[in-house]
């Protein structure tokens, strides 16, 4: 590995492919610091608003006039955000004999993917390199989809036992992650797709189109995975915001049947409070009666409800 400049340092590596071509990786923030590596590089600032943009959907572009072609990868952060994980886009620009990636922080470790590559096949062709980088960006999403698979299982089991709002918190978290990881496996298989139908695609060797075939396959196979967790994931949000909503109705019955139950007292006790003759009024025993007649007005009145309730 050798470094280009003498005062880029770290921030921009070389690495030879074969004969004629190289890698090259240059870092975000770098190329930001440092305007004159675009004209270095023969890049233009539509291709630094993509790689500064950590927002940017993936996407793939072929200049025909320079005859360079940029495509925008989705790849997995590792490190969750804020409880869930997301994806951070990563640039891969062909040039002529030369592959410039353009990466951050989020995404650095693909280097080191890229970089084993290398060290088990020093001979590699340039687009033969780059199909073989994607694949294993691919492959990085998996081990993290599992990961929220046995994290959802461990999850059921808690809210089985109890439904509480940190587990309800969790659980909507993973929901989040999953949107991530579904919009961005959808993104990248289309954008695969796409490559098959550009011009860059005829000067392909056989070899190259199988290494495209088998990354494209790949991220199918990534977007039924993303796809059916994101779906459990859903079907047990709703069953347990089901479960919620009828904890919630329960409530609101019993509370119901309460406030219909305690009519019965004040009913009766209103009843005899009033200055005129009532019954019992001079009776000993009057307070006593009152409380009689209260008490099994309110069980008759549960009764009733009772009988409604079951019909239902």
């Amino acid at each position: 590995m050798r470094k280009i400049g003498k005062e880029a340092g770290a921030m921009i590596r070389s690495v030879p492919l074969n004969a004629q071509d190289v890698w090259i990786n240059i870092e975000a923030d770098a190329l930001e610091k440092h305007p004159e590596w675009i004209e270095e590089f023969d890049l233009d600032e539509e291709i630094i608003e993509y790689a500064a943009d950590r927002n940017e959907r993936a996407r793939v572009d072929y200049d025909r006039q320079s005859h360079t072609f940029v495509l925008i990868f989705n790849v997995p952060n590792r490190i969750k955000q804020t409880r869930h994980y997301e994806t951070v886009p990563m640039s891969f620009i062909v040039q002529k004999h030369r592959l410039i990636t353009i990466s951050n922080e989020d995404n650095a470790y693909i280097l080191q993917r890229m970089h084993r590559n290398l060290e088990l096949e020093p001979e590699q062709s340039l687009f033969g390199f780059l199909f073989e980088a994607l694949y294993r960006v691919t492959d990085e999403y998996f081990p993290l989809v599992e990961e929220i698979n046995r994290e959802r299982d461990q999850l059921t089991r808690l809210l089985r036992d109890k439904t509480t709002r940190e587990n309800l918190l969790a659980l909507s978290d993973m929901e989040t992650g999953m949107v991530y990881f579904i919009t961005a496996s959808k993104q990248n298989t289309v954008l695969l797709e796409q490559l098959r139908t550009l011009l860059v695609f005829r000067s392909l060797t056989e070899v190259e189109r199988e290494q495209l075939e088998d990354t494209l396959i790949e991220a199918r196979q990534l977007v039924e995975m993303t796809q059916l967790t994101g779906q459990t994931l859903q079907q047990l949000s709703d069953t347990y915001n089901n479960v919620l909503n009828n904890n919630l109705n329960d409530i609101f019955r019993i509370l119901t049947t309460l406030e219909i139950i305690l009519m019965v007292p004040t009913f009766v006790t209103g009843f005899f409070g009033m200055n005129v003759p009532v019954p019992f009024a001079n009776h000993p025993m009057g307070w006593l009666i009152t409380l009689i007649i209260s008490i099994a007005g309110c069980i008759v009145i549960n009764g009733v409800l009772k009988n409604l309730l079951a019909r239902k």
